[in-house]
């Protein structure tokens, strides 16, 4: 049997088991909230590395490699600092107080929390209409990661290994909703973190160990080995930020905390995703020492698949391969599942007080999971950047949105309705322009977040509101 036969067996035993979860979590879905949160009822190791698997994915494992090869070794901080504030700080101060607050106010969703909390349709209605709009743009990182490691593993066209990753995805998360969702990120975590460990072995062998490595990326260029290096502070502490800090922001990684059983098993969920996170460090590492065994990659978003390609024996390749598309296939159905819950509960049945009954809500959220998920692939057939330079545009735009009124909802009690409109157009209007008109090297996410909460503080104070709660 040919390699690439071997590839795709393997491949072809992983998706079927993921349309059989998907369909047998989908017979368990008998309400909305069922197919929205899995019935708030989700344990400790299934929420936290289903939550390592969204937060990572594709975009770390083949852009992180990419922005290792390109930047060097600097691009290890990171992955520190995902681990650190995205992992862990983003699990200790948020998990539980979301828990609490969302299930008191029967909030399904970030938009939802904000109507209920600030008593404001505007907030549910304006960020349901952001938070989709640019969970595409996501998408569209996702689904290009995905594509170039098809393309490099099984030597088919880009388009082709879009096509079949994306079906997939769009069959699972349309039956099983959001326990597919879960329960396919707990099973992609495991297998995305063995395939990284393994590759990191075998690298570290190839190069002759992680010291010798080091001092040949160093004869190849002197600052591929320091920090800043070749990106500078200023590009290197703004994207750390985004990726780390931004993913207090975003909807699809927050839901974990809605829908996670109780405090306790935020406790333990906090420890396992802060160690399963760990693996967000090896591929930038692994991207730098790639310099020294390919030190001619055009496209640096395929530094790591060419890396496996090259040094992993066949079963080592099939390991990571579908490690890959795992960890985007995570991440693309924890944005479908998002997505949907945005445009059905949020924006056509509570905004435009449309209403339909909890079997028509399932039915529609289907539909739109499909929609979603074919726009995102017709914009990802001809992507018009890097993996993370997309994912760290879309983010900006949503945590500038949505971050001050998230944090701020929840541990200030004075935090007023006039604050939260102002934060969120405030926010999103300046990191738009920011992301699109100013050529500065600081990131949009910084100017965006701090404008945010400016603005929180000075309405909420300008137009103060009765406490909460």
């Amino acid at each position: 049997m040919s390699n690439i036969w071997i590839h795709i067996l393997f491949l072809v035993l992983y998706f079927i088991g993921l349309i059989f979860i998907g369909v047998y979590t989908g017979k368990k879905a008998k309400s909305s909230e069922d197919y929205h949160l899995g019935g708030r009822s989700i344990g400790a190791f299934v929420s936290s590395l289903s939550f390592v698997a969204a937060y990572f994915s594709s975009v770390v494992i083949i852009g992180g490699g990419g922005f290792g090869y390109k930047y060097g070794l600097a691009t290890i901080w990171i992955g520190v600092v995902n681990v650190l504030v995205g992992c862990f700080l983003a699990w200790v101060i948020l998990g539980k107080k979301t828990r609490v607050m969302t299930a008191k106010l029967h909030a399904i969703s970030l938009p939802d929390f904000f109507q209920k909390r600030y008593n404001l349709q505007f907030a549910k209605t304006f960020t349901s209409i952001v938070i989709v709009l640019f969970l595409i743009i996501y998408n569209v990182s996702i689904l290009k990661g995905l594509g170039n490691t098809f393309e490099v593993i099984l030597n088919i066209p880009y388009t082709t290994g879009l096509l079949i990753s994306g079906a997939i995805v769009l069959v699972y998360v349309m039956f099983g909703g959001y326990l597919a969702v879960v329960w396919t990120g707990f099973i992609q975590a495991i297998i995305m973190i063995s395939g990284l460990v393994y590759l990191f072995f075998v690298t570290i062998s190839k190069v002759g160990g992680l010291t010798t490595g080091v001092a040949k990326l160093q004869t190849i260029q002197q600052s591929l080995v320091e920090t800043p290096g070749v990106w500078g502070f200023t590009g290197l502490i703004s994207f750390m930020l985004v990726v780390s800090l931004g993913v207090w922001g975003m909807p699809q990684m927050v839901a974990r905390f809605y829908s996670i059983k109780d405090g306790k098993a935020i406790r333990i969920g906090a420890l396992i995703a802060t160690i399963g996170g760990t693996m967000a460090i090896i591929p930038y590492l692994l991207g730098a020492l790639t310099r020294i065994i390919y030190p001619h990659i055009v496209d640096v978003d395929l530094a790591l698949p060419t890396l496996v390609n090259g040094i992993m024996p066949v079963f080592g390749i099939s390991l990571f391969f579908i490690g890959v598309i795992a960890a985007g296939m995570s991440t693309f159905s924890s944005i479908l599942i998002t997505s949907s819950t945005s445009l059905i509960k949020d924006l056509w049945t509570d905004s435009l007080h449309k209403k339909m009954t909890e079997k028509q809500e399932i039915v529609y959220s289907r539909f739109i999971n499909v929609a979603i998920g074919i726009i995102s692939i017709a914009i990802a057939w001809n992507p018009p950047g890097l993996v993370l330079e997309l994912t760290g545009f879309s983010w900006a735009i949503i945590a500038s949105t949505c971050l001050a009124p998230y944090v701020l909802g929840l541990y200030w009690t004075k935090a007023a309705k006039f604050g939260a409109l102002a934060s969120m157009t405030g926010g999103f209007a300046v990191s738009l322009y920011w992301m699109i008109f100013t050529p500065y090297p600081v990131h949009g996410f910084i100017p965006g977040v701090v404008v945010s909460f400016v603005l929180f503080f000075v309405f909420s104070w300008i137009r103060p509101f009765k406490k909460f709660g």
